[in-house]
Order: structure tokens, then sequence, then C-alpha cells
């Protein structure tokens, strides 16, 4: 399996040459990314473009020459070198495949795709073309995964034999306003998406520290009891009715990963959405809420305060749309264990979020494209992080069948 890349420890000098971004979709996730980008030294100008014309301007409005487009296809026959699809999470993949066949660089909001053959078709269009593909996973920032990732690449833990990683996010806390808000007046026929097409959170958190991916999955889903219409086969655009799902996996490296990913579930998810175990030979890691833990043979240690995010400068009045629940994702800064460093000066006081995740992902897309350089999580991690809930998700539709996950090491590897 190929090894992570090393990572960077100084700003992206201005002089090294700028590029424009496309924004696609105007909704309440993307504000995050278009605010770091204008900031960026690196990028020259913002174009937004979303089906709903008014949040386009409301967005481009915020930038000093941002512009907007009426449409995607405008958009892809523009000068714009690149596009940021932050579009409702079934719809990336088409999206992107058009970005790549136009000649632009794409960053994409998670999931990379929702079927196999997309994944693929992706890989082989980067492959094909050189350009910069990037899936932005905030867990590969999630300050439990990068002391991991470290701890890890060190030697601490020994052999890692098993892990854990779950998104523990129920619909109560945020995501019933966060689907009305995109899907209209058939929202609930789109809030029953699949909890295993959406598993990059807690999947990627294991495979962004253990560098392996998984071979083979067996999963079983939990049918949804809440007769609300969510989760309800006969409504749901997708045919489903699992709220919970539990996933086993096959590491290429011998060890295995258990992911859960939960939608019903008594958890404060606006404390921790994401949590993670490791096991190794030598030492192990765990996290609760409100609690991480470093254990050996002879003792444990309470590590919590090197997770614990800063708040970032988010103002609440920005967050004006995004339901109470999830503003705390928008406000998290960096972490004890980031090394903020390689990041422009002008990140300093910026807006942050999702455990302090989004400067480094925003400046990742930056250097990929002006350097040439692979991002960090690019089409073929972004493949090692989405395709097992793919599979996972058809194994529980198959009753636990226990099934193979195609292998996306880099050939050279």
């Amino acid at each position: 399996m190929t090894a992570f890349a090393p990572e960077p420890h100084t700003p992206l000098d201005p002089a090294a040459g700028t590029f424009s971004i496309g924004i696609v979709g105007a909704g309440q996730f993307s504000k995050s990314f278009a605010t770091l980008w204008d900031l960026h030294p690196n990028v020259s100008r913002l174009v937004v473009t979303d089906l709903v014309p008014e949040r386009a301007e409301q967005l481009a409005a915020r930038y000093e020459g941002a512009t907007t487009v009426a449409s995607y296809e405008e958009m892809l026959a523009s000068d714009v070198d690149a596009v940021a699809i932050f579009t409702q999470r079934w719809t990336h993949a088409p999206l992107v495949l058009a970005a790549l066949a136009a000649g632009k660089h794409v960053y994409s909001a998670v999931p990379m795709a929702t079927e196999i053959t997309d994944i693929d078709a992706i890989i082989a269009e980067t492959d094909r073309t050189g350009l910069t593909y990037m899936m932005g996973e905030t867990s590969y920032y999630n300050p439990a995964t990068v002391h991991l990732r470290n701890k890890i690449a060190e030697g601490a833990l020994g052999q890692v034999f098993y892990a854990e990683g779950d998104y523990v996010h129920d619909m109560d806390l945020g995501f019933y306003a966060a689907y009305q808000y995109s899907g209209g007046e058939d929202w609930k026929a789109t809030a029953s998406y699949p909890p295993m097409l959406y598993p990059t959170h807690a999947i990627g958190g294991v495979l962004g520290a253990v560098p392996t991916q998984a071979v083979s999955v067996s999963c079983l889903g939990v049918e949804d009891r809440r007769g609300d219409g969510v989760f309800d086969r006969e409504v749901s655009q997708f045919g489903n009715s699992f709220s919970n799902a539990t996933a086993l996996f096959e590491l290429s490296d011998g060890g295995t990963m258990r992911t859960n990913e939960m939608r019903r579930v008594g958890y404060p998810s606006h404390i921790r959405e994401s949590r993670f175990r490791f096991f190794g030979t030598e030492a192990s890691f765990e996290q609760l809420a409100h609690q991480s833990v470093w254990n050996d043979k002879s003792d444990s240690t309470d590590i919590s305060e090197k997770f614990v995010p800063l708040r970032s400068d988010t103002d609440v009045e920005e967050l004006a749309d995004v339901d109470p629940a999830l503003r705390e994702a928008f406000t998290s800064g960096s972490a004890p264990v980031h090394d903020r460093s390689r990041l422009p000066a002008v990140y300093a006081d910026a807006p942050n979020g999702h455990e302090g995740s989004h400067h480094f992902l925003a400046d990742d897309f930056v250097r990929a494209v002006v350097t040439g350089v692979a991002p960090p999580v690019d089409a073929r991690r972004a493949a090692m992080f989405t395709a097992p809930g793919i599979v996972a998700h058809a194994s529980a539709l198959a009753g636990g069948e226990r099934l193979p996950i195609p292998d996306y090491a880099h050939p050279s590897a």
C-alpha cells in the first residue's frame, strides 16, 4: 500500500502561480471554502453557480471580483481553471466526470460517488488527463487521525491489527433542517440516503492513519422504526429503510476495521461527529465524546487536550441558515496536534470548521493545482475511503453476505 505523502511545512509561494475556482452549489457548506479560497494568495478569482440563482448571487456578493454564471454547463465552457463541487451527495460523480472532460481540475465534497463504476471512471479520467482530483474528506485532518497517522508512522502502536471509525450523527441534530434546506418539498425522499453511502468520515479517519485498504466486507443494516416518512422504503428515492448500519472489513495488511454509520442514536454528535479506536500490539488509542485515551501495556493516559479544537473566528450571523445543532462543526478551529506552519498567513484569523480541517483542505487543493503534485486524498485514496461503504451497503441488502472490495492501490505501489 502506498505510504502517505510527506506533510508540507511551509506556505505555498504566492509567486508559484494563481488560478480561478468555480463554486458549484452555493448552499450551507460551500460558503466556508469559498471564503478560504478567496483569501488564498494563489487563487485569482471565484465564479459561482447554483440551481437557485439568488443563492449564487448572494455568495458571490461576499467577495470582491467574484461573478456568477447561469449554469454548470456555462461554467464548464468558461475559462475557469478548476471547479469545487458542493451539491447534494449523490450528484457528485456525474459533475466530476463532466468537469474532467472539460479540462477542469476538481475539488469534490464527499462522497466521491455512489456507484463503483463511477469511481472507476473518475480514476480512469484523472489518469488520462493528469488533472487534479481531490475529495474534501474532513476526517483526514481530524485531530485523532492526524495524531495516529504520526504515531503509526513512528511504530508506536506496533502492528495495528484492529481499528474502528464511527460517524455518529443523529438525524434530530441538524440533519432534518439540512435536508429540508436542500431538498425542497420532496426532502423526505432524499433524507433517506443510505448511511453506508456516506462512509468517508468513518472510513477516512481510519484509513487516513493506517496505510492500508479494505478488501472485503460484511455489513448489517438496522431497519428504521421512527415512522415519520424518513428511511421509509416506499418514500425513499434510494429504496432505503436502514437508518443505522455496522460493517466489518478485512484489510489488505491482514488487520480488520469496523465502522458504524448511525442516524438514529442517543449521542451528542454536535460535540464529536466522528470517533475512533486503534489497537496495536504495543499500544492503543480510544475515543469517546469528551475523552481520548492512550494505552500501553502498563498504563492509560488521558490525552484529550491534544484533540480539543480551538474556537474559530466564524461569525454566528454567517451561519444564520445553518441549524443550531450543526453550527459547532462550522466554528471549530485547529487543535494542538495540527501543524499550521504550512498554511497561508491570512488563515490565522480566518473561519475554520470540522475540527480544524477546513484550512488544510482548502490549502491542499490549491497546492495540488499549482504544483501538480497529487493531494493527500486524490482519486485513488478517495476511492479507498468511498468504495468500501458502497460495497457494505450491498452486503447489508444481501443480509450481511461477505463481498469483495476492488483494489485501488496505484499500479506502481
